[in-house]
């Protein structure tokens, strides 16, 4: 609800201030006077049109300020969050200003705002109909929310929201996965070539090493063999080789150890270098008859050693990465060629979800028909009391299965003919801002102790109307504040004897210019205020009796 209003060079007002709480507000004065600039100022907190001919003239801008009091389960809390947007403490800070070339300025608990935002967080809060504005009930979109607050629907609602987020998340995997399966067939090709290519060569860990190895001892396999024959040469084969040299050098000392032990240990040691050169002499002959060129075999470890190192250029390093990339390609092509079952799968997941979401709306539209009836009912015979007797309401609930959304799949339209024998139309149809006001306080009463709204503000809601269905408006209009805050400008002193606070709205010149002004009336104000709008200027005892009369029976209606 509206808690403080504060209003600055708005068309006649220099500068107005007012404290607000619960209950019915009545807002009375002269004709002329522009009760009506109130409600103006307040349909720009919930994001109307500014126009630049609400600056007072002479003034850059105009101000209107409010804080509100959106309560703790207030949807505004979460579009604060969305937005990106300070939340407070529990108040929201509204401001807006309007320059003289009609372009202005929104803040949002101190934040620079967009008109979009301000309409979307403060918009739900504060309802408002008069001869400028028929704001709620003009929206289409607000007729579904006002219909299922009316029949409780939120439970139904609930599931219905669930069911449609399961159906777009089934629809979006479904759509992933057609997606994916555009180039299901290419990847599969390339996965199997690729897979392919590594089972044919199928190298082993550390085989590279092991090859260039091979290939190293094969291409210098003359070397190697040269090398051995001449070494074998020098060392026993060859004239003069260092087996038959050392031969002789032993058969001279060894039996010169007889004589001097000392020769003995050197003749043994000699010995025994002669036999490890025979031996090696032997070895490398061995070696150098195995060792010869093979060309054909040498080819091959080349061949093998180029096959592999392709496959590591495209996989490796190393072997051991090629046989982890291999396992991936592997795993790959697995959820490829089961991407059928998947696709089914999601298929049958969507479908399920259509069937859910689409039983969900049926439900819903179910409810909503059957609650249409009764609100159409309510409205009317709400609408019979204010004198609206001709007047015929209907709910229309048309399901567009193709239109299915988290809020179901119908359009809901209020529509009306005010006057006995007229078609049907919809409500935003409606010319008369007395007749819209009165359909929205009928709804209102239908709907106060559900809906989100909590300040409703009512102009013109007593245009056509008077003496007892006056009385009738006034109570009413009672019985809706009990649950919201109410503001209702009037003429009539039937309606504005039911207000809990009385608002006169008077115009008075300072210094020389004609300047507006909102008095909060006391009992005896209050009383004169009744009597002057049932007597005219001059108001006598008798005025004042009957005010004071009027009042007493308003109090005593509750």
């Amino acid at each position: 609800m509206i808690r403080h209003l504060r209003v600055r060079d708005f068309i006649l007002i220099d500068e107005l201030e007012l404290e607000l709480d619960e209950g019915f507000y009545a807002l009375t004065g002269e004709t002329g006077a522009g009760k009506s600039v109130l409600a103006r100022a307040v349909e720009l907190l919930r994001g109307g049109r500014a126009r630049a001919d609400v600056v007072r003239a002479g003034a850059e801008e105009a101000v209107v300020e409010a804080i509100l009091e959106p309560g703790p389960g207030s949807s505004a809390w979460p579009r604060l969050r969305e937005a990106g947007l300070p939340e407070g403490d529990g108040q929201l800070l509204v401001r807006r200003v309007v320059a003289g070339s009609g372009r202005g300025r929104v803040y949002l608990n101190g934040a620079l705002a967009t008109g979009a935002q301000l309409a979307e967080v403060v918009g739900p809060l504060i309802d408002v109909a008069s001869q400028h504005e028929h704001q709620s009930l003009g929206e289409v979109a607000n007729h579904l929310e006002a219909l299922d607050a009316f029949g409780r629907h939120g439970e139904l609602r609930g599931r219905m929201a669930a069911t449609h987020e399961e159906l777009r998340a089934a629809e979006q995997g479904l759509a992933e996965l057609t997606a994916a399966e555009r180039s299901r067939a290419e990847r599969e090709d390339f996965l199997r070539f690729q897979l392919r290519q590594i089972d044919e060569i199928a190298p082993q860990p550390d085989e590279d090493a092991t090859l260039l190895k091979q290939r190293d001892r094969l291409r210098a396999a003359g070397r190697l063999q040269g090398a051995a024959r001449r070494s074998e040469e020098v060392l026993y084969a060859g004239e003069g080789a260092a087996a038959d040299r050392l031969a002789a050098v032993v058969r001279e000392l060894a039996p010169l150890g007889a004589l001097d032990e000392a020769l003995a240990p050197i003749a043994r040691q000699l010995e025994d270098a002669r036999a490890a050169i025979e031996d090696a002499a032997f070895r490398l002959r061995r070696y150098a008859d195995a060792v010869a060129a093979d060309p054909d075999r040498l080819t091959q470890i080349e061949e093998r050693l180029d096959a592999i190192g392709k496959l590591l250029r495209k996989h490796g390093p190393t072997v051991r990465d090629l046989e982890a990339r291999r396992a991936d390609m592997a795993a790959e092509l697995d959820r490829i060629e089961r991407g059928a079952e998947r696709q089914a799968a999601a298929e049958a997941r969507r479908a399920a979800a259509d069937g859910a979401a689409r039983q969900g709306a049926a439900a819903l539209s179910a409810a909503r028909s059957q609650a249409a009836r009764a609100l159409a009912q309510r409205v009317a015979d709400s609408l019979a009391e204010m004198q609206m007797g001709g007047a015929r309401f209907e709910v229309a609930v048309a399901a567009q299965p193709d239109l299915l959304s988290a809020r179901g799949s119908d359009r809901i339209e209020f529509r009306i003919a005010p006057n006995r024998g007229e078609p049907m139309h919809p409500l935003a149809k409606i010319a008369s801002g007395g007749e819209l006001s009165r359909v929205m306080l009928a709804l209102k009463l239908a709907t106060a102790d559900a809906d989100a709204v909590a300040t409703y503000v009512f102009d013109e809601v007593d245009a056509g109307v008077g003496g007892g269905v006056a009385e009738t408006v006034g109570r009413l209009l009672r019985a809706v504040s009990r649950h919201r805050q109410v503001l209702c400008i009037t003429h009539l002193p039937q309606i504005a004897a039911f207000a809990d606070v009385h608002l006169r709205v008077h115009k008075r010149e300072l210094e020389g210019r004609t300047v507006q002004a909102v008095e909060r009336l006391d009992a005896a104000a209050r009383e004169r205020e009744i009597a002057r709008m049932m007597a005219g200027l001059e108001v006598t005892a008798k005025a004042r009796a009957h005010a004071a009369e009027m009042l007493r029976r308003a109090s005593e209606a509750g």
